[in-house]
């Protein structure tokens, strides 16, 4: 039996964490707060390196120049996560020749796991879409997806025509979408695909992750 695991170490796929948005509602840099003992950011990181072999973060040049981590400059800053999602897809043409998958999340999702995106990965390493996705009961969740390489250049048009959503640029894709049937295992919180918006999300998701240690003791 073939493993997700061998699948994924056979594919060499790229990791991206983007962390190129201005954390307005924040009120600072969220990739910087401490979670599980550890910045957010570096916790990102590892769990996408391990789920896809190695990592680059897409964000403004000098963000994160403090930081252990590999900065690529996100090419359009302050436009989205569509200009970011596009970045890492250039970088991947120019880095590694012939690559097609590319896994990408948010920095702001802490209840993401490695077995999921091991998961996700191997789904789309065997799907001819050119974009996995996973959708919840909110709708789609395309800062936690698998993009392929050779879509670039159909989201580059889009976002070249005024194109700002990556949900409205998605739709000019082949998407294979995965429904709950595919994920839920991976999610006993309840916040596989939640997201750190406002400082009351991150004081909710450290009461969350105490309630999760406390149980496990």
């Amino acid at each position: 039996m073939v493993t997700e695991e061998a699948v994924k170490a056979a594919a060499g796929v790229c990791g991206y964490v983007l962390a190129g948005g201005a954390s307005r509602r924040f009120g600072t840099d969220k990739a910087l707060v401490e979670f599980a003992g550890r910045t957010l950011l570096s916790r990102m990181c590892e769990l996408v390196a391990s789920a896809a072999g190695s990592v680059h973060v897409i964000a403004p040049v000098g963000r994160y120049g403090g930081q252990s981590v590999s900065l690529i400059d996100d090419r359009w800053p302050n436009e989205g996560p569509l200009g970011g999602i596009i970045t890492a897809l250039l970088a991947t043409k120019v880095m590694v020749s012939g690559q097609q998958w590319n896994l990408m999340v948010s920095c702001d999702m802490p209840f993401l796991t490695r077995q999921w995106l091991e998961c996700l990965v191997a789904s789309a390493v065997a799907s001819d879409a050119e974009v996995v996705v996973p959708r919840s009961a909110y709708g789609l969740e395309p800062l936690c997806a698998c993009w392929r390489t050779s879509a670039v250049d159909t989201l580059q048009a889009a976002f070249d025509e005024g194109v700002r959503k990556v949900i409205d640029a998605m739709k000019r894709l082949r998407m294979e979408i995965l429904d709950e049937t595919r994920w839920k295992r991976f999610d006993s919180a309840g916040r596989l695909f939640w997201n750190m918006n406002t400082p009351q999300d991150y004081q909710a998701a450290l009461r969350l992750r105490t309630r999760q240690n406390e149980r496990s003791q």
